[in-house]
């Protein structure tokens, strides 16, 4: 038995969705036989095929799942997500004042969240090489909250959840700045007292031979941090924006 499809977003219902009311649809929360009432009232579907049976373009399925919201929204965790949302807001604001600045970058709390994940990256990429082994570390503290990113996504269904994780990767890309800017002086203290000669972007650009070209790559690489932040922001109040929408939905009361 194939599972309906939204007559308003296309949304395509999954067999994960099972928790949300087989009537309601889970991304944008139309109770399906109401708004197909609706529109045969208003004869907006007197010519149209009234079976789910929608054909959904591949941008529809991905905009449907990044603009999902839960099916019921709590004020009280709509209130919550508000304030992160503040939070995170200042906290980029903060971020991109500053600018290329160490003792700002280093002396946020996430820097040090970040670390571990630094140098588990290095270990993880070992297997690789040396330069994969270098790189890793960097690597792995961005990749690893995009992952978390798709995890809300796919796994969790919680978009909201995912446009803070996109932020914590754009963070990171900033917090690997001042370690990129750097690479020639190699003033930076590094784990566990490790000399210059540890210095992951001191070795990095060396052997690709950008030594020259340091301060543009760790720019690009701050720039880049402040546009995923400020894509992540305008992602979350998106989602914000829909979520209050449904709470004042009579909708989404539906059990």
């Amino acid at each position: 038995m194939s599972l309906p499809t939204c007559p308003k977003c296309a949304y395509q219902r999954l067999p994960t969705d099972a928790h949300v009311h087989a009537g309601i649809c889970p991304a944008c929360g139309i109770a399906y036989q109401k708004f197909l009432d609706r529109q045969r009232d208003s004869g907006a579907t007197r010519d149209a095929p009234l079976a789910f049976d929608v054909v959904r373009a591949p941008m529809d399925v991905l905009k449907a799942r990044l603009l999902e919201s839960p099916p019921q929204v709590d004020a009280v965790a709509f209130w919550a997500r508000a304030g992160a949302w503040c939070g995170f807001a200042l906290w980029a604001i903060g971020f991109t004042v500053h600018g290329i600045d160490w003792e700002w970058i280093g002396g946020s709390f996430l820097h040090n969240i970040i670390l571990p994940f630094h140098e588990f990256g290095h270990v993880l990429f070992m297997p690789f090489g040396r330069f994969m082994t270098i790189l890793g570390g960097s690597l792995f503290q961005v990749l690893m909250p995009l992952g978390l990113a798709c995890a809300f996504i796919l796994k969790q269904r919680d978009t909201f959840g995912a446009s803070a994780t996109l932020w914590w990767a754009g963070q990171s890309l900033v917090d690997l700045s001042p370690y990129i800017a750097d690479a020639v002086n190699r003033n930076l203290p590094l784990v566990g007292g490790a000399g210059e000669d540890a210095h992951d972007w001191g070795n990095l650009l060396t052997m690709m031979h950008l030594l020259g070209h340091t301060q543009a790559i760790a720019r690009t690489c701050f720039v880049l941090g402040v546009l995923v932040m400020a894509a992540a922001l305008a992602w979350g109040v998106l989602l914000l924006r829909l979520q209050y929408a449904k709470m004042q939905s009579p909708a989404t009361a539906i059990q």
